[in-house]
């Protein structure tokens, strides 16, 4: 299925936030779908960031703050026209309005698919030096096949891992998430979505930690080297980051 009007660049965009935080719906009475994404307003460099990229789907009035949540934060939300091309795109990755992962639409992703997926769903954890993106919306049969394709395609390796999550109602349910339990499968997920970082803000999301001194240099000097963001800079957000982290506090 062709998405003829669309840029590769905004097609890239739209199945990265589909992993992660966007979503698809034809309203009534409309015939067309749009897409729509929210984020929290301390985000919001990253949103209007993502805003930008999305003009040609964008109308001149297409975000607008929303009313505190239940968690008490301010989001920032995003809404598309409603055009032909999107419901081509909603068709081709929905099954009776569900969101379901197929790999005829995931070969559709590039590099900065998997940048926008990582900014919104992705989390460096442990010690500093594994990750895992929240993918709490899709089954498990969906994930062996992002799996087999994060493996095929990009060379990096990930693992399924089940999750025991308490709601506000005080019930517990099971959610499967993707683990890269490696750094070195680490660093070539953060190396292919590197070039892609111009929002100084988000920098923390590729800060791996070390307590050796040498290797932290060597990391930072690459997340400089390939975002072009300063090393003064990026030194600025990892001693922020390490602060938060009890391991690595000084």
């Amino acid at each position: 299925m062709k998405l003829s009007s669309l840029s590769n660049k905004t097609k890239e965009i739209l199945i990265g936030s589909l992993l992660g935080d966007g979503s698809l719906k034809i309203y009534e009475p409309y015939k067309n779908a749009r897409f729509s994404f929210r984020h929290s307003i301390k985000q919001k460099e990253y949103f209007f960031w993502k805003v930008d990229q999305l003009k040609e789907i964008s109308s001149s009035s297409c975000w607008w703050k929303q009313k505190k949540n239940s968690l008490g934060g301010e989001m920032l939300r995003y809404q598309s026209l409603a055009l032909p091309d999107l419901t081509s795109l909603y068709r081709l990755t929905h099954k009776k309005k569900r969101l379901t992962v197929r790999r005829k639409w995931l070969n559709m992703a590039g590099p900065i698919s998997l940048f926008v997926w990582w900014m919104d769903d992705g989390s460096i954890t442990a010690n500093g030096r594994k990750g895992v993106l929240c993918t709490d919306s899709f089954n498990q049969d969906e994930l062996k096949i992002i799996v087999r394709y994060l493996k095929i395609t990009w060379a990096v390796k990930t693992k399924i891992g089940k999750v025991k999550i308490k709601t506000l109602r005080g019930e517990t349910k099971e959610y499967y998430r993707l683990w890269i339990r490696s750094t070195e499968e680490l660093k070539k997920l953060l190396r292919i979505i590197l070039p892609f970082l111009k929002v100084a803000s988000m920098i923390p999301k590729v800060l791996l930690l070390y307590k050796d001194s040498q290797l932290q240099q060597r990391w930072i000097s690459e997340v400089s080297e390939i975002t072009g963001f300063s090393q003064k800079t990026v030194k600025t957000y990892l001693l922020k980051k390490k602060s938060r982290w009890k391991h690595f506090r000084e």
